[in-house]
């Protein structure tokens, strides 16, 4: 059955690319399965979500984070499809495409959380910079399936692309703007032209001039991607920081007494303290994704780029009042979990780690053909190598430090810094 949402607009391919012959799957079929059959996927398995990977079993990692925020996206289109009458069968946003963008949305993101991300930015912040977003952009077009002497992406639609592109204003741009680097939301600028690629070489309109304004402008899919993102860690953090221990009764009461809570507010609190009473959390906060899906409707718009793709003339609206829930969940979090000591001194440790691996690798690998010290893989080395600008040998090493696990960091700084940690080969 044809869905007269997309067009040829919407399917040309970056580059260019002739579908196999036979294949059954639709282009966007085609990209949820190298997103999710591909190595930088597997990596997210042991990646930080919350708490750190292998911690314990239970807690959510970047991995299944992701694989939620794909099934809470996906379900956001057929409930859309089923309740707004703005779409049909005919007519309706693609779910295999929003899977896909909710599955590659985290790809980017270093080891160690948020901190990672801060970290890298840091030593990045005079090579371009460092941003999840922006990497995961980085991966989907020229990474994921490079080789020495090959750079290759999965050469993704310009749907697909739009709905990864989460943040469309380069670090120059803020820069130019605010006269500061960027502490998060940006690309980087060696990715302008795949901007350029998303509007089909259309100029920006005036009302999309300031990186804020820029960085607001996303397709439908995009928009789903991102309350599905917000859906899940919102509601999954609070479970595994009951799990933790870090949200009980006692903190949450003595949470709540410190804020200037309005009336619905307090009723979730007390709804939540009943629920981790009864050890009802768990299956509470699973029924509230449902609300939360629910809580989506389509409204048209007009506008830039809405008379080339129908993926731009619509916007997501939620009900306020699920929005505030999310935001109050996002809160607790905040203040219980991250702020708390423990995963402050984590987080601490996690930047140390980084810090260490970088500064080793810019010490004796930034130079092609210096000799002395072989700290990288020899493909990566080779990759680095090839890089004429020193702008791209410190990206080479960025790229490197960010694709690591949280395990692999740890110990590949042990191997560095730790005289008594052994030397038996592994896989990197």
């Amino acid at each position: 059955m044809q869905n007269t949402f997309y067009t040829a607009f919407d399917f040309e391919r970056f580059p260019e690319t002739p579908a196999q012959p036979g294949d059954y799957r639709t282009a966007f079929q085609i990209e949820r399965d190298r997103i999710i059959f591909s190595y930088p996927f597997r990596r997210l398995q042991s990646k930080t979500q919350v708490f750190q990977s292998g911690e314990y079993d239970f807690y959510r990692t970047r991995l299944t984070h992701s694989i939620e925020v794909a099934k809470v996206g996906r379900s956001i289109c057929e409930y859309l499809l089923a309740s707004s009458d703005l779409l049909n069968q005919h007519f309706h946003i693609d779910a295999d495409l929003t899977e896909a963008i909710c599955l590659a949305h985290d790809l980017g993101h270093p080891p160690f959380g948020h901190i990672g991300e801060r970290k890298l930015n840091e030593l990045m912040a005079q090579h371009g910079g460092f941003e999840g977003n922006a990497q995961t952009l980085r991966i989907l077009t020229e990474l994921i399936y490079e080789r020495p002497g090959r750079t290759q992406g999965i050469a993704p639609t310009r749907a697909f692309l739009d709905g990864v592109m989460k943040y469309k204003a380069t670090q120059g741009e803020w820069i130019k703007q605010t006269g500061t680097s960027p502490r998060h939301h940006f690309i980087y600028d060696t990715q302008a032209h795949w901007r350029e690629q998303i509007f089909g070489g259309t100029p920006l309109p005036e009302t999309l001039q300031t990186a804020q304004s820029l960085n607001r402008f996303k397709s439908i899919e995009c928009q789903i991607m991102d309350w599905a993102d917000d859906t899940a860690y919102s509601l999954h953090d609070i479970v595994d920081g009951i799990h933790a221990r870090y949200i009980s009764v006692g903190s949450l009461t003595e949470w709540a007494e410190r804020q200037a809570l309005k009336p619905e507010q307090a009723s979730l609190i007390d709804k939540l303290c009943q629920k981790i009473k009864t050890n009802s959390y768990e299956p509470y906060f699973g029924s509230r994704v449902g609300t939360f899906v629910h809580a989506c409707s389509l409204r048209a718009r007009t506008g830039f780029m809405s008379q080339q793709t129908q993926r731009h003339a619509f916007d997501l609206l939620i009900d306020p009042a699920v929005k505030a829930e999310s935001a109050l969940y996002k809160t607790i979090a905040l203040d219980l979990i991250f702020k708390s000591t423990q995963l402050q001194q984590i987080e601490f440790k996690g930047g140390f780690i980084l810090e260490r691996l970088f500064d080793a690798l810019c010490q004796h690998c930034t130079q092609p053909g210096q000799g002395g010290l072989h700290l990288l893989p020899t493909a990566v080395q080779e990759l680095l190598n090839g890089e004429t600008e020193a702008s791209g040998r410190y990206r080479r090493l960025c790229d490197y430090t960010a694709g690591l696990t949280d395990g692999l960091a740890v110990r590949t700084y042990k191997r560095l810094y730790d005289a008594d940690f052994g030397s038996i080969a592994e896989i990197q």
